[in-house]
């Protein structure tokens, strides 16, 4: 019996972080850069999976061993600097859950022609649902396994439905024709960076799958969570570009909904709302758990009130794009905010995976530790020459 939980559990954590990492920021920047670089986004997903897959192996595994969060990690490490990077994922966390809102609100009004506002407060109220339930984390881990289930199954029609050159997308995901640092930052960012790298592994920690006799099953579940994010990723590329060779044009307002819509018709457009609503509102879910995983162990009360704390910071999310509205600028900041953070929280975990203090008798593998190191060199060098680049911008 528990196997079968554990099972769940580790099957429950991959999707929570697939799920938090697949919101609307991922649906547009997936359509929008396949515009732009066409057939050779493919090479960018490739490079942002095997990037993806070294920092989960890398985080997870400190992370179960250590059997502490992240911030505690880092704390351990330096005094305060736990407290630092939290505040920096809490902002972030933050900023993507208004976005998860609005996006809820979109996607509920193409799928049953809601109005947004409504759409998104509706959208709030099924998140919070989720945690006034006793057993919220199975709950939690049940919701997002469905969700996912229905956005893959929902983009793979819709990538048959456009008939994309196959041929051609293979070729030019290993003979790129065109290169893009923002590109490859921007997508490793959404997918691994800020919160989300870090929503399934401290699941598993409360959940009580920790210490080096988990090491394993947490390796698996860190990359069975990349797999389902990059399948829905791959397939919606490829639909992405069988509308745009067929010359057909794409809506730059809403350019996913466009796809779905130019690929399938009526029935490709409510698909659209249907894994918007799905991408969003797990997104929703798992942006709160784990940005509130970031502070409750600083305060006994935080701790104890989890998840009327995460409920809290749903609706200040709702409140806000209530207020302001389309948060797009603070989807880009939060993303490009995500892609810096990796580096630094990953050095952390490297930093303490040869602690023994931290992880005690455990080995961590030389080979990961030294592809981790080297994602912190090339992320970190990305940041730095998109940050130069835009404040170069500025200045002139």
């Amino acid at each position: 019996m528990k196997q079968a939980n554990n099972r769940s559990v580790l099957i429950g954590a991959a999707f929570l972080m697939a799920t938090s990492a697949i919101g609307p920021g991922f649906l547009t920047q997936t359509t929008v850069f396949t515009q732009s670089l066409g057939a050779s986004f493919g090479f960018v997903i490739l490079t942002s999976i095997i990037i993806d897959i070294g920092v989960q192996l890398n985080i997870w595994r400190v992370i179960a061993v250590s059997e502490k969060r992240a911030q505690d990690i880092a704390n351990m490490l330096l005094p305060g600097l736990g407290g630092f990077i939290s505040l920096l994922i809490v902002f972030g966390g933050l900023a993507f859950n208004i976005g998860n809102v609005a996006g809820a609100g979109l996607g509920l009004q193409a799928l049953l022609g809601m109005d947004v506002i409504t759409g998104s407060i509706l959208s709030a109220g099924i998140a919070i649902a989720i945690f006034l339930i006793k057993e919220a984390g199975k709950a939690m881990d049940r919701f997002a396994q469905l969700m996912g289930f229905v956005m893959i199954i929902a983009i793979i029609y819709i990538a048959i439905s456009s008939a994309p050159p196959l041929a051609e997308a293979a070729l030019q995901t290993f003979v790129p024709l065109k290169l893009d640092l923002v590109t490859i930052l921007t997508l490793v960012g959404g997918t691994v960076g800020g919160y989300i790298t870090f929503s399934g592994g401290h699941r598993l920690l409360d959940a009580g799958i920790k210490g080096t006799g988990a090491v394993r099953q947490v390796s698996r579940s860190a990359v069975m969570g990349i797999s389902v994010a990059s399948l829905v990723r791959i397939f919606l590329f490829l639909a992405s570009l069988g509308v745009i060779g067929k010359g057909l044009v794409i809506d730059a307002e809403n350019p996913t909904a466009s796809v779905f819509q130019l690929a399938a018709g009526n029935i490709g457009y409510r698909l659209f709302g249907l894994v918007m609503f799905a991408a969003a509102v797990t997104s929703i879910i798992g942006s709160a758990y784990t940005s509130v995983s970031f502070i409750k162990s600083f305060s006994p009360r935080i701790n104890q009130h989890e998840n009327k704390v995460i409920i809290a910071f749903i609706l200040i999310s709702t409140v806000i794009f209530v207020l302001v509205g389309k948060p797009v600028s603070l989807l880009i900041v939060a993303g490009a905010l995500n892609g810096i953070i990796l580096p630094i929280t990953l050095a952390v975990i490297l930093l303490a995976a040869y602690k023994t203090r931290i992880v005690g008798t455990y080995k961590h593998p030389v080979w990961l530790a030294i592809f981790g190191l080297l994602v912190v060199g090339i992320m970190t060098y990305m940041s730095c020459s998109v940050l130069i680049g835009y404040l170069s911008g500025l200045i002139q």
